[in-house]
């Protein structure tokens, strides 16, 4: 490597001898003939000189000195420092000096040390003011030194993945618990809503517990009163076996739920002469509008119209809606057979599908011995499977009353009846309809049940039985040998207008049968009662009678009840 310069001028050489404290390069002149004669023998100056040797000293000049471009003299080195120096040191400060006492002749042994100049290229900035000489005197670092930090290692960056993972973990977890709180809270205000709600519709409806049932409770007695209901009254017309069954078609608009109510034939009812009747004998006798009367009299209803439906009507309904589904409880045998021992018309099973004969014949249908409440439960399933396969639009429901050519009460019309039951068809379809039997004393009075029950929440009415001292009080005992005679009887009693008492069953069986009244202001009323069971005149007699009651009847083995 060639540290020398040349400036060019005159032939004058340079060469770099170090630098200064602030890393700025200091030369010094090179003669041209020590140049030449410049020879290099480091063994023969060992031995030439003594302790204070220095290889690179330069003959004919004084170590250490640099040559000033602004003066043209020689001037000692700032800050030099010779290594092979004798430890002196001139002008205060001492820089390394390699190269100065290579040149020096064979014979210098210890010179002394001038004070050294600083030696300038040209066109070389002078020494510059105290920050920059700091900045410039701070070591530069090159990018290339610092490779690693451009080379991450893997450990590093597994160390970072970790810590974002932990941190994206804990933010998940955080996100989760939060939104688990969220849910719960929602539900907790779904749940208080729905209590609240459930409650208010059950006080509202007059259903809540404690409250209803007994009556003691005024404002939900009133709140069920309040209820908007339209209710019309159904009168089934068996034209070839004869009897009644009466339904009331309840649909509460304000709860949104619809009911057939079943009345017995026992029920007792005032005519219109103010005696006391039953159902069957009001249906028979006073026609459609003064049962209506009596029936809003004694339930406290408003009822808005009758619907007379004779079976051959009922028949062709069936048809018309494309056959009904019904949970039949029995077996009903075909009226028509003329086989003993033939299939039944309507089998006893889930979910049978009845046509309109088949419907006629289950609705109307009373086994032998059974009570009349079992059939009206029969003719009240009818009702609803009806219900349930009728359009719910009002224009196709009027169309199919229409189609039936009914001659309808003048208080109904034909759309009035189609818009009625298309609305109770919608609640039948949505489960919103139930069938309630009206619960009736033996004496066809009501009970405390029925009041608080299917008079009070059903209808809302109130139950106002007409009194039974007002009717001639009968009582029955069954000495004919047969059971069910005392339950036709009582039908046939009932019917008839007298109230009825169970006597009960004497220990033997008596041939004929006996009407016996206490006064003579009831004999004719005896005479009435022998009339009305199918008993000959002769049986009545004046005699004593169990208290309660007007007239006592013994059945004998003589006694044919008649098919009521």
């Amino acid at each position: 490597m060639n540290d020398r310069y040349d400036p060019g001028y005159g032939g004058d050489q340079y060469e770099l001898v170090g630098y200064d404290e602030y890393g700025r390069p200091v030369y010094r002149q090179v003669p041209a003939q020590q140049t030449q004669q410049q020879t290099y023998d480091p063994y023969a100056q060992q031995q030439q000189q003594g302790y204070g040797y220095d290889p690179y000293a330069t003959t004919g000049q004084q170590p250490g000195a640099a040559y000033d471009y602004g003066t043209g003299q020689q001037q000692p080195a700032y800050g030099s420092y010779d290594p092979y120096a004798s430890g002196q040191h001139q002008g205060g400060t001492a820089s390394p000096d390699p190269y100065g006492q290579a040149a020096a002749g064979a014979g210098t042994a210890q010179q002394p040390r001038v004070a050294e100049q600083t030696a300038h290229i040209p066109q070389q900035a002078g020494p510059a003011d105290d920050e920059e000489v700091r900045e410039r005197a701070q070591p530069e670092y090159h990018t290339e030194q610092f490779a690693f930090v451009e080379e991450p290692d893997d450990n590093s960056e597994d160390v970072i993945d970790w810590l974002k993972f932990t941190e994206n973990r804990t933010e998940r977890r955080e996100e989760a618990r939060r939104r688990a709180r969220s849910r719960i809270v929602a539900l907790v205000v779904v749940l208080a809503l729905a209590a609240v709600g459930g409650v208010g519709y059950l006080w509202y409806a007059g259903k809540l517990p404690g409250l209803s049932s007994d009556g003691s409770a005024t404002g939900t007695a009133t709140a069920a009163g309040a209820q908007k209901r339209d209710v019309i009254v159904v009168h089934l017309h068996d034209t070839n076996g004869g009897g009644t069954a009466t339904a009331l078609l309840v649909d509460n608009t304000t709860t949104k739920r619809g009911t057939t109510v079943l009345l017995p034939n026992s029920l007792a009812l005032t005519s219109d002469d103010g005696t006391t009747t039953t159902l069957a004998k009001s249906v028979e006798d006073d026609g459609s509008d003064g049962t209506r009367d009596a029936l809003d009299t004694v339930l406290g209803t408003d009822i808005q119209g009758t619907w007379r439906l004779d079976t051959p009507y009922l028949q062709n309904l069936v048809d018309l809606v494309g056959n009904i589904d019904v949970d039949t409880d029995t077996d009903v045998p075909d009226p028509e057979a003329k086989k003993k021992g033939a299939a039944p018309l309507v089998n006893k099973g889930k979910a049978q599908t009845l046509s309109g004969k088949m419907a006629v014949a289950y609705a109307t249908y009373r086994a032998p011995g059974e009570a009349q409440d079992a059939q009206l439960e029969r003719f009240g399933q009818v009702l609803q499977g009806v219900l349930r396969k009728m359009s719910s639009d009002p224009q196709a429901a009027t169309t199919t009353i229409q189609t039936l050519a009914q001659i309808l009460d003048p208080s109904l019309t034909d759309k009035d009846l189609g818009t009625f039951l298309a609305g109770l068809s919608d609640l039948a379809k949505g489960g919103d309809y139930k069938t309630d039997l009206l619960p009736v004393q033996t004496d066809g009075t009501l009970s405390a049940q029925a009041s608080a029950g299917v008079v009070r929440n059903v209808l809302g009415g109130t139950a106002k039985s007409p009194d039974k001292d007002a009717a001639v009080s009968v009582s029955v005992q069954n000495a004919s040998g047969v059971k069910d005679n005392t339950e036709k009887a009582r039908v046939v009693l009932l019917n008839g207008g007298f109230t009825f008492l169970e006597g009960g069953t004497p220990g033997s069986a008596q041939a004929t049968s006996k009407v016996t009244y206490a006064d003579a202001a009831d004999k004719a009323d005896a005479v009435e009662v022998a009339k009305t069971l199918g008993l000959p005149a002769g049986s009545v007699t004046k005699g004593g009678i169990s208290a309660g009651a007007d007239v006592a009847v013994v059945l004998g083995q003589d006694y044919k009840p008649s098919s009521d």
